[in-house]
């Protein structure tokens, strides 16, 4: 099931995306499905409650068209914890040894724009950079979680662009990664019962149509269960916390001549059963 966030009619909403019906409705209003019992997303994230709601929402009709919403955060993440260096072709290409355990970093919940609304290049600098990842969504708390139980914690995935601002970069990880509106997350969450295997994804990041990485998920050195184990014994996972994966090899910054974003550039990250992530660029 694919759950997403959005606005209608100058409302905050939330729901689920199906196939368009005759009348061209593709979205699920997920409060009117609960009876008003989930507000958000967020919510029932918070809840643990996806069983619940997938039901309420299979057993009801779309009333929204897509094409009539405006996009927002499928969530806002408790904590976004990213993993650098995590493509072993991607680690050779910025001079990094394949790391023997997780690198982690954590970027700010505001560096986030949502699906479809414009990246910023921030005005003290012209090095942004894209990068195309696979983002798990936490749905079940937990503490020091064996890599055979990860599975059990995973409410869903999502598409993450994980933009960096490189020169800042250098001087800092933290500074680099957490530009304002510099970084993407969406469009939505697929839940982990439609996703047969997260190893076998296919990852793609396109800008204005030109493929500029392109890997597949089986290709990360630490797994996503074993990300989730590692990330657990140092901090508390809870419902709403994101992992982000790690990007492959293709980055802009690593190109001859780097390929930096620019204002009108559109940059999608295509997973796979996942979705597309489609975000313009702008100017701050």
């Amino acid at each position: 099931m694919k759950l997403l966030s959005y606005s209608h009619a100058g409302h905050a909403a939330w729901g689920a995306w199906i196939p368009a019906d005759a009348q061209g409705y593709d979205i699920v209003d997920g409060t009117r499905a609960t009876d008003g019992h989930y507000a958000t997303l967020d919510a029932v994230i918070d809840a643990c409650a996806l069983d619940t709601v997938a039901t309420a929402l299979a057993d009801s009709r779309p009333s929204v068209r897509a094409s009539e919403i405006e996009w927002r955060l499928p969530l806002r993440p408790r904590k976004l914890l990213a993993v650098g260096g995590n493509y072993r072709e991607h680690a050779q290409e910025i001079g990094m040894t394949a790391p023997a355990a997780p690198v982690f970093f954590s970027r700010f919940a505001d560096s986030l724009v949502a699906p479809h609304a414009a990246i910023v290049r921030p005005r003290v600098s012209m090095q942004l950079d894209f990068e195309g990842e696979l983002a798990v969504v936490i749905g079940n708390p937990g503490r020091h979680i064996a890599e055979a139980d990860a599975a059990r914690h995973i409410a869903g995935y999502t598409c993450f662009n994980d933009g960096s601002v490189r020169d800042f970069q250098k001087q800092s990880i933290e500074a680099g990664k957490n530009f304002h509106a510099s970084g993407s997350l969406g469009p939505w969450i697929v839940t982990a019962d439609d996703v047969d295997d997260p190893t076998r994804c296919e990852l793609r990041t396109r800008v204005n149509g030109e493929l500029m990485q392109q890997a597949s998920t089986g290709e990360l050195i630490h797994s996503v269960s074993a990300l989730i184990a590692y990330a657990s014994t140092f901090t508390p996972l809870a419902p709403g916390d994101v992992i982000a994966t790690g990007t492959p090899a293709g980055i802009g910054a690593r190109r001859t001549p780097p390929r930096w974003l620019r204002p009108g550039d559109v940059v999608e990250i295509d997973i796979s059963g996942i979705g597309v992530l489609r975000n313009r660029v702008t100017d701050e």
